[in-house]
């Protein structure tokens, strides 16, 4: 199929929408109409050239989704004209990370992925006459793009494809740190650092789980409206502060939070975000992608004295949530700030890295 994608040739410039050739699937892998993708700050992180993983030219985008367009042989749980949302952690259900319970960071294409090939070590894009990798398995800055049959989930058909495939990383990922990953119980206290997309969903996930006081941080004041809708009980700015965030929240909690979330990746605020913590029981969650080569740190002492640090990626079933959203159990309209035609896609970006 030819069809149009936004081709990374190199990091740091601009994406170019080009024609590119995507084969047919081969054995085990699906080919997908995209039909929406959304833009992620992880997409930009590899774009930059910081990302050791990234390679060029390559077709990013992994929040998309769309429709099976025509499947390889073997493939069983999908078939063409399924409403399909790919998945940049695969669910292969046979290797030992699958079948423990603890954790849902499938290995099975892990090492191809992370090349930016298919699990055959190949590559299904061309543009002009050149190979094009893949991106996190999923590729959905493309029109059409080819993954594993294990990284595809069939969702309702009914669901709208522009908004739910915000569920493909940043919702799922928020939601699920709350939920799965940390367990917020009712009455719990949390503090959330980020009120991006991620945040939000942190923020949702917290509300859903009961918590009785939701404390939100962030530089930008523009983001504390959105954060009280989705269920802050209060926001904070650490530049209203003289002394550090973590101690404020401290003598704001009578001790510390039960609960706390890093939503931005950067590794000064995942300390704080752990010292905010409640000695003997808090728990903090590192939500956040730091750039590679960064490193944590804390005394010790804080975690002998009862604390835990945690992190999680893309923790939540999605299929679940598709029918939680169109049963409005949850929110995900409210996460769509702009809408933009395919060819504005540079635009969505500088949206992001100004924080619109």
């Amino acid at each position: 199929i030819k069809c149009k994608a936004a081709v990374a040739w190199e990091a740091g410039k601009p994406l170019c929408l080009e024609e590119v050739e995507v084969a047919p699937p081969k054995a085990h892998e699906v080919r997908i109409k995209i039909v929406a993708t959304a833009v992620c700050h992880t997409d930009a992180y590899t774009l930059s050239g910081a990302d050791p993983e990234g390679c060029f030219p390559v077709i990013l985008g992994h929040e998309g989704a769309g429709i099976v367009e025509s499947i390889g042989e073997g493939v069983t749980k999908v078939k063409p004209g399924d409403t399909v949302i790919p998945l940049y952690i695969p669910q292969c259900g046979e290797c030992k990370f699958c079948k423990n319970p603890k954790t849902n960071l499938c290995q099975k294409i892990r090492i191809t992925q992370g090349k930016g090939l298919m699990p055959d070590g190949t590559s299904r894009f061309t543009c002009k006459g050149k190979q094009i990798y893949h991106f996190m398995g999923t590729s959905t800055f493309s029109e059409y793009t080819v993954v594993a049959d294990i990284s595809v989930a069939k969702i309702d058909a009914a669901a709208p494809l522009d908004k739910v495939c915000l569920l493909g990383c940043g919702i799922s990922t928020g939601y699920g740190a709350a939920i799965n990953t940390a367990k917020v119980e009712p009455g719990s206290t949390c503090a959330v650092f980020g009120l991006g997309g991620v945040g939000l969903a942190v923020i949702m996930g917290c509300k859903t789980a009961g918590a009785s006081r939701i404390i939100g941080i962030d530089l930008n004041k523009d983001k504390y409206a959105k954060a009280k809708e989705f269920g802050a009980t209060e926001c904070i700015s650490p530049q209203d502060f003289k002394k550090p965030i973590q101690e404020v929240l401290v003598e704001m909690t009578d001790g510390g939070v039960d609960y706390s979330f890093e939503c931005i990746g950067n590794v000064g605020v995942m300390r704080s975000a752990l010292e905010a913590c409640h000695k003997g029981w808090g728990v903090s969650v590192i939500v956040g992608v730091a750039a590679a080569g960064q490193e944590i740190s804390t005394r010790p002492f804080q975690l002998v004295t009862g604390r835990t640090w945690k992190g999680t990626a893309f923790g939540e079933n999605v299929p679940k949530l598709v029918t939680d959203y169109m049963s409005k159990k949850i929110k995900i309209d409210e996460f769509v700030t702009h809408t933009l035609p395919f060819d504005k896609i540079n635009e969505a970006f500088e949206l992001m890295h100004t924080g619109k």
